[in-house]
Protein backbone atom coordinates (compact mmCIF):
# COMPACT_ATOMS: atom_id res chain seq x y z
CA UNK A 1 0.00 0.00 0.00
CA UNK A 2 1.27 3.50 -0.77
CA UNK A 3 -0.08 6.73 0.70
CA UNK A 4 -3.14 8.44 -0.68
CA UNK A 5 -3.37 12.37 -0.41
CA UNK A 6 -6.86 14.26 -0.58
CA UNK A 7 -5.44 18.03 0.34
CA UNK A 8 -8.27 19.55 -1.47
CA UNK A 9 -6.85 21.98 -4.47
CA UNK A 10 -7.62 23.41 -7.38
CA UNK A 11 -6.34 21.22 -10.17
CA UNK A 12 -10.12 21.37 -11.94
CA UNK A 13 -11.84 24.39 -11.91
CA UNK A 14 -15.84 23.94 -9.91
CA UNK A 15 -18.66 25.63 -11.27
CA UNK A 16 -21.20 26.61 -8.86
CA UNK A 17 -24.94 25.96 -9.42
CA UNK A 18 -26.09 27.69 -6.65
CA UNK A 19 -28.89 30.22 -7.41
CA UNK A 20 -29.06 33.57 -5.13
CA UNK A 21 -31.66 32.77 -2.56
CA UNK A 22 -33.17 36.05 -2.53
CA UNK A 23 -34.15 35.48 -6.28
CA UNK A 24 -36.63 32.39 -5.03
CA UNK A 25 -38.40 33.59 -1.50
CA UNK A 26 -40.70 30.89 -1.82
CA UNK A 27 -38.69 27.91 -2.80
CA UNK A 28 -40.03 24.23 -3.56
CA UNK A 29 -38.37 22.92 -0.24
CA UNK A 30 -40.15 25.54 1.82
CA UNK A 31 -43.59 25.24 0.40
CA UNK A 32 -43.69 21.37 0.78
CA UNK A 33 -43.08 21.93 4.35
CA UNK A 34 -45.56 24.54 4.91
CA UNK A 35 -47.74 22.48 3.06
CA UNK A 36 -47.11 19.28 4.96
CA UNK A 37 -47.86 21.39 8.04
CA UNK A 38 -50.72 23.11 7.68
CA UNK A 39 -52.54 21.78 4.53
CA UNK A 40 -51.35 18.19 3.92
CA UNK A 41 -54.81 17.01 4.68
CA UNK A 42 -56.43 19.34 2.06
CA UNK A 43 -53.83 18.53 -0.47
CA UNK A 44 -54.65 14.48 -0.52
CA UNK A 45 -58.57 15.27 -0.05
CA UNK A 46 -58.16 17.28 -3.59
CA UNK A 47 -59.94 20.19 -2.06
CA UNK A 48 -59.15 23.76 -3.41
CA UNK A 49 -57.04 25.01 -1.44
CA UNK A 50 -55.01 21.84 -2.24
CA UNK A 51 -54.92 22.06 -5.55
CA UNK A 52 -53.66 25.39 -5.33
CA UNK A 53 -50.88 24.42 -3.26
CA UNK A 54 -50.21 21.61 -5.94
CA UNK A 55 -49.84 24.32 -8.73
CA UNK A 56 -48.03 26.72 -6.73
CA UNK A 57 -45.69 23.58 -6.56
CA UNK A 58 -45.66 23.15 -9.85
CA UNK A 59 -44.33 26.70 -10.30
CA UNK A 60 -41.76 26.62 -7.68
CA UNK A 61 -38.31 27.13 -8.63
CA UNK A 62 -35.87 24.58 -6.93
CA UNK A 63 -34.31 26.11 -3.57
CA UNK A 64 -30.57 27.18 -4.55
CA UNK A 65 -28.03 23.88 -3.92
CA UNK A 66 -25.62 24.54 -0.88
CA UNK A 67 -22.05 24.44 -1.44
CA UNK A 68 -21.17 21.31 -1.34
CA UNK A 69 -24.02 20.05 -3.73
CA UNK A 70 -23.09 23.27 -6.26
CA UNK A 71 -19.70 22.16 -7.38
CA UNK A 72 -19.20 20.96 -10.86
CA UNK A 73 -16.67 18.93 -12.33
CA UNK A 74 -16.54 19.44 -16.10
CA UNK A 75 -16.26 16.54 -18.40
CA UNK A 76 -14.52 18.16 -21.52
CA UNK A 77 -10.68 18.76 -21.10
CA UNK A 78 -7.25 17.98 -22.31
CA UNK A 79 -7.94 14.90 -19.00
CA UNK A 80 -10.26 13.07 -17.78
CA UNK A 81 -12.08 14.64 -14.46
CA UNK A 82 -11.14 12.00 -11.91
CA UNK A 83 -7.39 12.02 -11.82
CA UNK A 84 -6.46 15.34 -10.80
CA UNK A 85 -9.44 16.33 -9.29
CA UNK A 86 -9.67 16.26 -5.50
CA UNK A 87 -11.03 13.61 -3.71
CA UNK A 88 -14.39 13.03 -3.27
CA UNK A 89 -16.48 11.38 -0.43
CA UNK A 90 -17.58 8.68 -1.92
CA UNK A 91 -16.89 6.85 -5.04
CA UNK A 92 -17.41 3.59 -7.20
CA UNK A 93 -15.39 1.08 -8.99
CA UNK A 94 -16.83 -1.19 -11.89
CA UNK A 95 -15.25 -4.02 -14.58
CA UNK A 96 -17.20 -4.61 -17.47
CA UNK A 97 -16.62 -7.10 -20.07
CA UNK A 98 -18.14 -6.93 -23.71
CA UNK A 99 -20.91 -9.19 -24.19
CA UNK A 100 -20.46 -12.26 -26.08
CA UNK A 101 -20.42 -11.23 -30.30
CA UNK A 102 -20.13 -7.24 -29.40
CA UNK A 103 -17.31 -5.84 -30.94
CA UNK A 104 -16.05 -2.09 -32.04
CA UNK A 105 -18.75 -1.37 -33.71
CA UNK A 106 -20.91 -1.87 -30.22
CA UNK A 107 -18.15 -0.71 -27.87
CA UNK A 108 -17.93 2.76 -29.56
CA UNK A 109 -21.76 3.18 -29.29
CA UNK A 110 -21.12 2.11 -25.53
CA UNK A 111 -18.95 4.66 -25.30
CA UNK A 112 -20.88 7.39 -26.57
CA UNK A 113 -23.99 6.36 -24.39
CA UNK A 114 -21.79 6.58 -21.12
CA UNK A 115 -20.06 9.87 -21.94
CA UNK A 116 -23.10 11.67 -22.99
CA UNK A 117 -24.61 10.27 -19.59
CA UNK A 118 -21.78 11.26 -17.63
CA UNK A 119 -21.54 14.99 -18.73
CA UNK A 120 -25.44 15.22 -18.16
CA UNK A 121 -24.35 13.47 -14.84
CA UNK A 122 -21.63 15.86 -14.21
CA UNK A 123 -23.58 19.28 -14.55
CA UNK A 124 -26.15 18.22 -12.26
CA UNK A 125 -29.00 16.50 -14.91
CA UNK A 126 -29.96 13.59 -12.33
CA UNK A 127 -33.42 14.37 -13.55
CA UNK A 128 -32.87 13.46 -17.33
CA UNK A 129 -29.94 11.00 -17.10
CA UNK A 130 -30.47 9.52 -13.63
CA UNK A 131 -32.53 6.95 -11.64
CA UNK A 132 -33.83 9.45 -9.22
CA UNK A 133 -32.00 8.72 -6.17
CA UNK A 134 -30.15 12.01 -6.92
CA UNK A 135 -33.05 14.43 -7.76
CA UNK A 136 -32.56 16.80 -5.14
CA UNK A 137 -29.25 17.15 -5.30
CA UNK A 138 -26.61 19.09 -7.61
CA UNK A 139 -23.54 17.37 -9.01
CA UNK A 140 -21.60 17.35 -5.54
CA UNK A 141 -17.98 17.11 -7.77
CA UNK A 142 -18.98 14.01 -9.68
CA UNK A 143 -16.61 12.58 -12.04
CA UNK A 144 -16.42 9.36 -14.10
CA UNK A 145 -13.34 8.52 -15.01
CA UNK A 146 -12.96 5.53 -18.25
CA UNK A 147 -10.43 2.97 -19.06
CA UNK A 148 -9.28 0.13 -21.09
CA UNK A 149 -8.06 -3.27 -19.89
CA UNK A 150 -5.90 -5.18 -22.30
CA UNK A 151 -8.30 -7.71 -23.12
CA UNK A 152 -10.47 -4.99 -24.59
CA UNK A 153 -8.60 -4.04 -28.06
CA UNK A 154 -8.59 -8.24 -28.39
CA UNK A 155 -12.24 -8.07 -28.39
CA UNK A 156 -12.75 -4.89 -30.37
CA UNK A 157 -9.81 -6.03 -33.24
CA UNK A 158 -7.49 -3.54 -32.25
CA UNK A 159 -5.02 -5.50 -30.85
CA UNK A 160 -2.42 -3.64 -33.21
CA UNK A 161 -3.02 -0.31 -31.43
CA UNK A 162 -2.87 -1.84 -27.74
CA UNK A 163 -0.17 0.43 -25.88
CA UNK A 164 3.27 -1.17 -24.38
CA UNK A 165 2.08 -0.15 -21.24
CA UNK A 166 -0.72 -2.59 -20.84
CA UNK A 167 2.16 -5.65 -20.17
CA UNK A 168 0.75 -7.52 -17.88
CA UNK A 169 1.64 -6.61 -14.35
CA UNK A 170 3.64 -9.13 -12.76
CA UNK A 171 3.38 -11.57 -10.01
CA UNK A 172 4.09 -10.21 -6.59
CA UNK A 173 4.62 -12.44 -3.48
CA UNK A 174 2.42 -10.99 -1.27
CA UNK A 175 -0.89 -10.98 -4.27
CA UNK A 176 -3.58 -13.41 -2.72
CA UNK A 177 -5.53 -12.40 -6.62
CA UNK A 178 -9.17 -13.23 -7.12
CA UNK A 179 -9.47 -13.52 -10.62
CA UNK A 180 -13.43 -12.65 -10.19
CA UNK A 181 -12.77 -9.25 -8.96
CA UNK A 182 -9.91 -8.69 -11.30
CA UNK A 183 -9.23 -7.27 -14.89
CA UNK A 184 -11.72 -6.45 -17.16
CA UNK A 185 -12.34 -5.21 -20.66
CA UNK A 186 -14.19 -1.40 -19.54
CA UNK A 187 -12.99 0.26 -15.64
CA UNK A 188 -15.25 2.50 -14.72
CA UNK A 189 -14.20 5.05 -11.75
CA UNK A 190 -17.40 7.14 -10.32
CA UNK A 191 -16.47 9.51 -7.21
CA UNK A 192 -18.80 12.33 -6.00
CA UNK A 193 -18.99 14.27 -2.40
CA UNK A 194 -22.43 12.65 -2.31
CA UNK A 195 -22.83 9.13 -1.91
CA UNK A 196 -26.40 9.43 -3.35
CA UNK A 197 -25.40 10.74 -6.22
CA UNK A 198 -22.39 8.74 -6.11
CA UNK A 199 -24.65 5.93 -6.20
CA UNK A 200 -26.77 7.20 -9.32
CA UNK A 201 -24.10 7.58 -11.53
CA UNK A 202 -23.04 4.20 -11.09
CA UNK A 203 -26.96 2.89 -11.89
CA UNK A 204 -27.81 4.91 -14.48
CA UNK A 205 -24.52 3.92 -16.33
CA UNK A 206 -24.68 0.03 -15.34
CA UNK A 207 -28.14 0.15 -16.80
CA UNK A 208 -26.93 2.15 -19.81
CA UNK A 209 -24.74 -0.36 -21.23
CA UNK A 210 -27.58 -2.25 -22.44
CA UNK A 211 -26.68 -5.29 -23.68
CA UNK A 212 -23.08 -4.40 -25.11
CA UNK A 213 -21.50 -4.96 -21.93
CA UNK A 214 -22.29 -7.31 -18.59
CA UNK A 215 -20.77 -6.46 -15.16
CA UNK A 216 -17.60 -8.23 -14.24
CA UNK A 217 -17.40 -6.73 -10.42
CA UNK A 218 -17.97 -3.82 -8.54
CA UNK A 219 -16.67 -2.29 -5.54
CA UNK A 220 -17.26 0.85 -3.80
CA UNK A 221 -15.37 2.90 -0.97
CA UNK A 222 -15.14 6.30 0.81
CA UNK A 223 -13.38 8.77 2.48
CA UNK A 224 -13.30 11.99 4.46
CA UNK A 225 -16.42 14.26 3.67
CA UNK A 226 -15.42 17.80 2.53
CA UNK A 227 -15.83 20.52 5.73
CA UNK A 228 -15.24 17.68 8.05
CA UNK A 229 -12.32 19.06 9.42
CA UNK A 230 -10.82 22.37 10.69
CA UNK A 231 -9.19 22.81 7.45
CA UNK A 232 -8.17 21.30 4.47
CA UNK A 233 -5.99 18.14 5.87
CA UNK A 234 -4.29 14.65 4.56
CA UNK A 235 -6.87 12.26 4.73
CA UNK A 236 -5.79 8.89 6.79
CA UNK A 237 -6.81 5.61 6.41
CA UNK A 238 -8.52 2.81 8.05
CA UNK A 239 -5.16 2.07 10.26
CA UNK A 240 -5.72 5.37 11.62
CA UNK A 241 -2.81 7.10 9.64
CA UNK A 242 -1.88 9.94 7.89
CA UNK A 243 -1.70 8.63 4.40
CA UNK A 244 -0.64 10.47 1.33
CA UNK A 245 1.60 13.44 2.36
CA UNK A 246 4.34 12.56 -0.28
CA UNK A 247 2.05 12.52 -3.09
CA UNK A 248 3.42 14.43 -6.30
CA UNK A 249 1.22 17.57 -6.69
CA UNK A 250 -0.10 19.28 -9.85
CA UNK A 251 2.04 22.55 -9.52
CA UNK A 252 5.06 20.19 -9.39
CA UNK A 253 7.19 21.38 -12.68
CA UNK A 254 7.59 17.34 -13.24
CA UNK A 255 3.81 15.99 -12.44
CA UNK A 256 2.64 16.42 -16.16
CA UNK A 257 5.63 14.00 -17.09
CA UNK A 258 4.82 11.28 -13.91
CA UNK A 259 1.30 11.40 -14.77
CA UNK A 260 0.01 12.01 -17.97
CA UNK A 261 1.16 9.71 -21.04
CA UNK A 262 2.75 12.50 -23.60
CA UNK A 263 1.89 13.21 -26.78
CA UNK A 264 4.91 12.38 -28.55
CA UNK A 265 4.34 8.34 -27.55
CA UNK A 266 3.13 6.90 -30.56
CA UNK A 267 -0.87 6.40 -29.57
CA UNK A 268 -2.38 9.66 -30.57
CA UNK A 269 -5.58 8.55 -28.10
CA UNK A 270 -3.97 8.07 -25.32
CA UNK A 271 -2.10 11.04 -25.73
CA UNK A 272 -2.95 13.45 -22.07
CA UNK A 273 -4.52 10.25 -20.92
CA UNK A 274 -2.88 8.14 -18.29
CA UNK A 275 -2.62 4.27 -16.75
CA UNK A 276 -4.42 3.12 -13.39
CA UNK A 277 -3.15 0.39 -11.60
CA UNK A 278 -6.34 -0.85 -9.17
CA UNK A 279 -5.75 -2.91 -6.28
CA UNK A 280 -8.09 -4.16 -3.78
CA UNK A 281 -6.16 -4.32 -0.30
CA UNK A 282 -7.56 -5.59 2.78
CA UNK A 283 -5.75 -4.34 5.69
CA UNK A 284 -5.35 -7.15 8.59
CA UNK A 285 -6.91 -4.37 10.95
CA UNK A 286 -7.43 -6.61 14.20
CA UNK A 287 -3.35 -7.46 14.22
CA UNK A 288 -2.96 -3.87 13.35
CA UNK A 289 -4.75 -2.63 16.65
CA UNK A 290 -2.47 -4.84 19.02
CA UNK A 291 0.06 -3.08 17.84
CA UNK A 292 1.23 -0.11 20.43
CA UNK A 293 1.40 3.60 18.83
CA UNK A 294 5.15 3.43 18.94
CA UNK A 295 5.62 0.22 17.02
CA UNK A 296 2.87 1.89 14.71
CA UNK A 297 4.93 4.82 14.43
CA UNK A 298 8.13 2.89 13.39
CA UNK A 299 6.14 0.26 10.63
CA UNK A 300 5.22 3.51 9.05
CA UNK A 301 8.05 5.88 9.67
CA UNK A 302 5.38 8.69 10.54
CA UNK A 303 4.24 9.84 14.05
CA UNK A 304 0.30 9.04 14.09
CA UNK A 305 -0.83 12.13 15.58
CA UNK A 306 0.32 14.74 12.64
CA UNK A 307 1.81 12.25 10.40
CA UNK A 308 5.29 14.26 10.27
CA UNK A 309 8.17 12.02 9.52
CA UNK A 310 10.11 9.90 12.69
CA UNK A 311 13.40 12.00 11.63
CA UNK A 312 11.76 15.37 12.93
CA UNK A 313 9.88 18.41 11.63
CA UNK A 314 6.18 18.47 10.81
CA UNK A 315 3.96 16.31 7.78
CA UNK A 316 5.40 18.16 5.08
CA UNK A 317 8.97 18.24 6.34
CA UNK A 318 11.28 16.41 3.94
CA UNK A 319 12.28 12.78 5.39
CA UNK A 320 15.39 12.13 6.57
CA UNK A 321 16.48 8.85 6.03
CA UNK A 322 20.10 8.88 7.39
CA UNK A 323 19.18 10.43 11.11
CA UNK A 324 20.14 8.34 13.96
CA UNK A 325 18.75 8.39 17.10
CA UNK A 326 20.83 8.31 20.59
CA UNK A 327 21.13 4.58 20.66
CA UNK A 328 22.83 4.93 17.04
CA UNK A 329 19.29 3.07 15.30
CA UNK A 330 17.63 4.67 12.25
CA UNK A 331 14.90 7.18 12.80
CA UNK A 332 13.03 5.70 10.01
CA UNK A 333 13.60 2.25 10.26
CA UNK A 334 15.03 0.02 7.44
CA UNK A 335 11.62 -1.55 6.55
CA UNK A 336 10.02 1.46 7.26
CA UNK A 337 6.44 2.29 4.20
CA UNK A 338 8.24 5.29 3.99
CA UNK A 339 11.76 4.59 3.17
CA UNK A 340 10.64 1.66 1.02
CA UNK A 341 8.12 3.72 -1.07
CA UNK A 342 10.15 6.50 -1.18
CA UNK A 343 11.43 7.49 -4.94
CA UNK A 344 15.13 8.26 -3.85
CA UNK A 345 14.12 4.42 -2.96
CA UNK A 346 13.29 3.53 -6.57
CA UNK A 347 14.79 5.11 -9.08
CA UNK A 348 12.84 8.13 -9.20
CA UNK A 349 9.73 5.76 -9.30
CA UNK A 350 6.71 8.45 -9.00
CA UNK A 351 2.73 7.51 -9.11
CA UNK A 352 -0.30 9.66 -8.09
CA UNK A 353 -2.39 7.74 -5.33
CA UNK A 354 -5.76 8.26 -5.90
CA UNK A 355 -8.01 5.95 -3.20
CA UNK A 356 -10.84 5.04 -1.33
CA UNK A 357 -11.23 3.28 1.90
CA UNK A 358 -13.68 -0.14 2.08
CA UNK A 359 -15.36 -1.73 4.21
CA UNK A 360 -17.23 -4.55 3.41
CA UNK A 361 -18.53 -6.14 6.54
CA UNK A 362 -16.97 -8.75 8.55
CA UNK A 363 -15.14 -12.37 7.68
CA UNK A 364 -15.22 -15.72 9.25
CA UNK A 365 -11.57 -17.18 9.59
CA UNK A 366 -12.51 -19.53 11.83
CA UNK A 367 -10.88 -17.77 14.84
CA UNK A 368 -14.00 -15.13 14.86
CA UNK A 369 -15.18 -12.12 12.93
CA UNK A 370 -12.46 -9.89 11.65
CA UNK A 371 -13.39 -6.44 9.20
CA UNK A 372 -13.05 -6.89 5.85
CA UNK A 373 -11.64 -3.72 5.19
CA UNK A 374 -8.83 -1.76 3.66
CA UNK A 375 -8.39 0.08 0.54
CA UNK A 376 -9.15 0.63 -2.88
CA UNK A 377 -5.77 1.63 -4.21
CA UNK A 378 -5.53 3.68 -7.19
CA UNK A 379 -2.29 4.72 -8.76
CA UNK A 380 -2.09 6.90 -11.50
CA UNK A 381 1.08 7.02 -14.30
CA UNK A 382 2.84 7.89 -16.94
CA UNK A 383 4.32 4.14 -17.97
CA UNK A 384 3.52 1.55 -15.22
CA UNK A 385 6.35 0.15 -15.47
CA UNK A 386 8.16 3.26 -14.42
CA UNK A 387 5.72 3.78 -11.81
CA UNK A 388 3.74 1.00 -10.32
CA UNK A 389 5.53 -1.97 -11.10
CA UNK A 390 9.45 -1.04 -9.18
CA UNK A 391 7.98 0.31 -6.40
CA UNK A 392 5.23 -2.52 -5.45
CA UNK A 393 8.79 -5.29 -6.22
CA UNK A 394 9.95 -3.16 -3.47
CA UNK A 395 7.55 -3.23 -1.24
CA UNK A 396 7.06 -6.70 -1.91
CA UNK A 397 10.35 -7.20 -0.83
CA UNK A 398 10.72 -5.48 2.37
CA UNK A 399 8.41 -3.24 3.30
CA UNK A 400 7.30 -3.80 7.27
CA UNK A 401 3.49 -2.82 6.03
CA UNK A 402 3.13 -5.43 4.38
CA UNK A 403 2.93 -8.34 7.35
CA UNK A 404 -0.20 -6.58 7.54
CA UNK A 405 -2.11 -6.13 4.28
CA UNK A 406 -3.65 -8.90 1.56
CA UNK A 407 -3.63 -8.00 -2.04
CA UNK A 408 -7.17 -9.18 -2.90
CA UNK A 409 -8.03 -8.10 -6.34
CA UNK A 410 -5.83 -6.26 -9.16
CA UNK A 411 -6.32 -4.14 -12.70
CA UNK A 412 -4.28 -2.62 -15.11
CA UNK A 413 -6.10 0.27 -17.43
CA UNK A 414 -5.71 2.35 -20.17
CA UNK A 415 -7.24 5.81 -19.83
CA UNK A 416 -7.46 7.88 -22.65
CA UNK A 417 -6.97 11.41 -23.20
CA UNK A 418 -10.16 13.76 -21.97
CA UNK A 419 -12.86 13.94 -25.12
CA UNK A 420 -13.29 17.58 -26.62
CA UNK A 421 -16.10 19.10 -27.05
CA UNK A 422 -18.51 17.40 -29.40
CA UNK A 423 -16.45 13.81 -28.73
CA UNK A 424 -17.03 10.78 -26.78
CA UNK A 425 -14.70 9.28 -24.72
CA UNK A 426 -12.06 6.92 -26.47
CA UNK A 427 -13.39 8.30 -30.13
CA UNK A 428 -9.97 8.88 -31.30
CA UNK A 429 -9.35 5.35 -30.63
CA UNK A 430 -12.65 3.54 -31.64
CA UNK A 431 -12.95 5.63 -34.85
CA UNK A 432 -9.23 6.35 -35.58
Amino acid sequence: MSPTRSTRTEPEKSTGAATAASRHPVSRRRLVGAAGAAGAAGLLAGGASGAAAAEALRDAPPAPLTSIGANGVPFHGPHQAGITTPLQAAGHFAAFDLAPGAGRKEAAALLKRWSATARELSEGKAAASGTGSALDAGPASLTVTFGFGRTFFDRTGLAARRPAGLAPLPAFSADALDARRSDGDLWLQIGADDALVAFDALRTLQRRAGDAAVLRWQMSGFNRTPGATDRPRTARNLMGQVDGTNNPRPEDPDFDGHVFVPADAGQEWLAGGSYAVFRRIRMLLDTWDHLSRERQERVIGRRRSDGAPLSGGEETTPVDMNKQLADGSLAIAGDAHVRVAAPESNGGATMLRRSFSYHDGYLDTGDGPVPDAGLLFVAWQADPLKGFVPVQRKLDRGDGLSRFLRHEASGLFAVPGGAREGEYVGQRLLEG
